[in-house]
């Protein structure tokens, strides 16, 4: 048995999500970015460093162990540290930039599994390093609005706020400290701990009480300087000249300590309370935290799992073979072995009976897995140099030469 909070994916599923991650491919190489593939596990101090200690990923959710060198090591619970790290450590801020990458790998977070959120889930992310301008944060808000509406993802809606710059944080920071602290009460130990590490996570808090003490706290959208509100109002201006519909969210904070400026996330109401689909924002302090130069950064991450479930009922998986070769000859098998290897070789995902079955069971086989064409070559057919090709949806059938059944197919 697999563990709590993880679960096997079977074909059917499989085809969802390769469908998924194909078209994700698709639209982030159309914007210039390339595939990055960082390890499975890092040096824990890249996440307590690049995530933040305030986090609950950090102090909470984190597969940390020691290996055999007493190193302490941590599966990668999210995609943007490890990035970071890479961008560091092969000298990435020597490339042109931005440097525009774009990945698919796993993440691992014990916290409590629920409908599309698993202990061990499979994320697509996209990172660029490298410009702090306004207009990379709407390209990559808009690759993730293009993926969801190529998808057919329904029910969405988009949520942006800004956490502002180090000028605008100083000056709220004590506006923020002196209404919790005159609201002490409210708040339990873990939050007293978070309010003195980063107060802005509590906006971010699931405890109803401290949900509803947030709601009337100073915003800090509302103090932005100078510099943070044109950025943010820059931002939004990118927003309606694509045409993408937004809600602006004062109380949006996303889960991590390295944002700055920019975030955003778009909940989709097929999904019940835990509504997020995906979502990102702006760190332009982050490549600096990992040892770097100043490098701003601004990307997304988003949950296979959580996209396949929004799209559940709406989309139909492809058929997961092409044909079905019925040859009920048992001599002719392995004289047709050559030609069932070059369809397949051709690149057409071709079935055939591996257990002797007769051809009427064959049909039924071949109906089972839900083809859309059964080639028939009995003794009848290839004495005649042909195959009979019926069409299992309408049970129309042709004869088709054997030299011209590729073609035929294809």
């Amino acid at each position: 048995m697999p563990p709590r909070g993880t679960r096997d994916v079977l074909p059917p599923e499989a085809r969802v999500r390769e469908h998924i991650a194909s078209t994700a491919r698709r639209i982030f190489e159309s914007y210039g970015y390339g595939r990055i593939q960082t390890p499975t596990f890092e040096e824990t101090d890249v996440f307590v460093r690049g995530v933040g200690t305030s986090t609950d990923i950090v102090r909470k959710e984190m597969y940390t162990f020691r290996d055999g060198s007493d190193r302490s090591l941590t599966l990668r619970p999210e995609g943007t540290a490890p990035v970071a790290r890479a961008f560091v450590e092969h000298g990435m801020h020597k490339l042109q930039l931005p440097v525009k990458l774009w990945y698919q790998a796993s993440m691992f977070r014990y916290e409590a599994p629920q409908a599309g959120r698993y202990r061990e889930h499979m994320q697509l992310g996209v990172e660029a390093l490298g410009s702090d301008d306004p207009l990379v944060d709407v390209e990559v808000i808009a690759m993730l609005h293009d993926l969801y509406t190529t998808l057919g993802v329904g029910g969405l809606t988009l949520h942006v706020s800004s956490m502002g710059d180090a000028e605008s944080r100083s000056a709220y920071r004590p506006l923020l400290m002196a209404y919790l602290e005159a609201h002490i009460d409210v708040l339990g130990p873990d939050e007293r701990e978070r309010m003195r590490d980063n107060p802005l996570r509590l906006f971010d808090s699931k405890n109803p009480a401290v949900r509803e003490l947030m709601a009337d706290a100073p915003k800090i959208v509302e103090h932005l300087g100078e510099d943070a509100a044109a950025h943010h109002g820059r931002v939004r201006a990118g927003l309606d000249a694509l045409g993408i519909a937004y809600v602006d969210d004062p109380t949006l904070v996303r889960g991590f300590d390295y944002y700055t400026h920019t975030v955003f996330e778009f909940a989709c109401d097929l999904l019940g309370a835990q509504s997020a689909v995906g979502g990102g924002g702006r760190y332009n302090g982050l490549i600096q935290e990992l040892g770097g130069q100043p490098t701003p950064g601004v990307g997304f991450g988003t949950g296979i799992e959580r996209i396949t479930l929004a799209l559940e009922g709406t989309t139909t998986p492809e058929r997961a073979l092409d044909c079905y070769i019925a040859i009920p000859d048992q001599e002719l098998r392995v004289t047709l072995l050559p030609l069932v290897h070059s369809l397949r070789a051709a690149g057409l995902r071709c079935e055939t009976d591996l257990r002797g079955r007769s051809l009427k069971a064959m049909m039924r086989h071949a109906s089972s897995l839900g083809v859309a064409t059964c080639v028939i070559i009995g003794s009848r057919e290839y004495d005649a140099g042909v195959a009979a090709v019926r069409d299992m949806t309408t049970g129309d059938q042709r004869e088709v030469p054997l030299d011209q059944l590729l073609e035929s197919l294809q």
